[in-house]
């Protein structure tokens, strides 16, 4: 991802010294589950942008436009796709000589290029289970945005800025260009793609799991301060990509089953063997199809010592377990669709120190005491739950990894089809004019209305 930095882990990990006094045993319970992903419909609509505005087409100089004209020429090396911005439509308004053909020919073209590099070309029914929500668009408005590049003679680098800043996207642009085989090329892409479909800027500070990979980041200052393994949701219950704001950790929580777990076992249990089910922490009230069930925190919690607040649609977030042997596997795609925390304890302290201003003296009182506590967030920030399935090597090149969830191959088929829309303009209808209603003069005479 980014750049690890050994001296500020270590810093956190000093911080975060007297921790190690409250390491807890693995326990060896298996088949935890926790709570199920909703799973939500794919969204297969494309959403292109749409631009109000009171203009006129801006006027290109023949030099803007073979700008543009090169820059789609070369647009390749971005992961995007030359043919799709008709260059030879182009060049032929450039030889024209008809202004207001070049005008909208070149602003069209300008629209759906910078749509593509902003937010992506991949139209939203190839993004399988892509919920981020990305706020590129009230950044840049492309409007402002060319009629400055107009002004200034900058197209080629006004359409530059649009790329991803992360340095991750610098990566595997570079891989793009040493790709030797389509299919390296496109997984590359795929990625490069997947990396315009998020902020451009990911924050001061985040944490970010990249689910083919297992593992969770914690972000601060553009420096990874700490990283941990990560359970991911199976196949059947696979994990979302979103991106929701964390506003606190939750140590020793409490675990609301959903309904789809309670059908799966621990409701005949209550039903024939409540004292098999309090002795697991399970309290509840109702019955049958108005059962609800609780399990209280302790050491087999479902949700182990800690939970990260990050409210979503899908209820989906981060937490321990008590199944710590799952850690070790290679392949690590067993959960229910949330994202199992290796290492909780010091995910969670690290939270509590660095984000909500706790000592660790506070958060070790609080782990102790066995009660549920929350300690909110003085900022709250972004979690990223991301899909990258090429990833930089650490090594100057790439990884290749493996597709869980087969969200590659949708992608890869939409390239030989039209991308996304281009941003459409729409002008406001000017307000209908009232007509003037003429009526005959009346000449008074002084004297006899009383009106001088």
């Amino acid at each position: 991802m980014v750049k690890n930095a050994p001296n500020a882990a270590r810093r956190a990990a000093t911080l975060l010294l007297p921790l190690s006094l409250l390491a807890m045993p693995a326990f060896a319970q298996t088949a935890v589950k926790e709570d199920s992903v909703i799973l939500q419909p794919d969204k297969v609509a494309d959403d292109a942008p749409v631009i109000a505005a009171q203009v006129t087409l801006p006027s290109w100089t023949e030099e803007d436009a073979t700008a543009l004209l090169s820059t789609i020429e070369n647009i390749g090396a971005e992961g995007l796709f030359a043919k799709d911005y008709n260059p030879d439509a182009l060049a032929a308004a450039i030889l024209s000589n008809d202004q207001v053909a070049l005008d909208k020919r070149a602003t069209d073209t300008f629209l759906l290029l910078a749509t593509h590099l902003r937010d992506g070309r991949t139209p939203n029914a190839a993004r399988k289970q892509w919920f981020m929500v990305d706020s590129d668009a009230d950044a840049e408005p492309l409007l402002p945005l060319l009629e400055t590049a107009l002004n200034a003679g900058s197209i080629r680098e006004t359409l530059a800025s649009l790329n991803p800043i992360h340095p991750d996207f610098a990566v595997l642009k570079a891989a793009l260009a040493n790709a030797k085989a389509p299919a390296d090329a496109n997984a590359i892409r795929v990625n490069m793609e997947r990396w315009r479909w998020m902020p451009r800027a990911l924050g001061e500070r985040y944490v970010v799991s990249n689910v083919p990979e297992y593992m969770t980041r914690v972000v601060h200052g553009g420096t990874i301060i700490a990283t941990h393994k990560a359970v991911v949701g199976k196949a059947s219950t696979a994990t979302p990509q979103l991106n929701p704001m964390a506003t606190g950790i939750i140590v020793n929580p409490t675990w609301t089953l959903p309904r789809s777990i309670i059908n799966e076992g621990i409701g005949a249990t209550i039903a024939r063997n409540p004292a098999s089910a309090r002795a697991q922490g399970y309290t509840w009230t109702g019955s049958g199809k108005t059962l609800s069930v609780v399990q209280k925190a302790g050491p087999n919690n479902a949700l182990g010592v800690m939970k990260m607040e990050m409210l979503n649609e899908h209820a989906i977030y981060l937490h321990d377990t008590p199944s710590k042997g799952a850690f070790n596997a290679a392949a690590r795609a067993f959960s229910h669709g949330c994202i199992r925390t290796e290492r909780a304890l010091h995910f969670s302290g690290l939270m509590a120190v660095m984000f909500a201003g706790r000592s660790p003296e506070e958060f070790g009182e609080a782990i102790a005491s066995g009660k549920t506590t929350r300690f909110g967030f003085d900022q709250p920030f972004p979690v990223y739950v991301a899909y990258w399935t090429v990833i930089p090597d650490g090594k100057g090149g790439t990884k290749k990894l493996a597709d869980l969830y087969g969200r590659d191959a949708p992608v890869v088929a939409s390239f030989a089809k039209p991308g996304r829309p281009t941003a459409t303009i729409i002008t406001p209808v000017a307000p209908q004019v009232v007509p003037t209603v003429q009526t005959t003069a009346r000449v008074t005479t002084p004297g006899t209305s009383g009106i001088y």
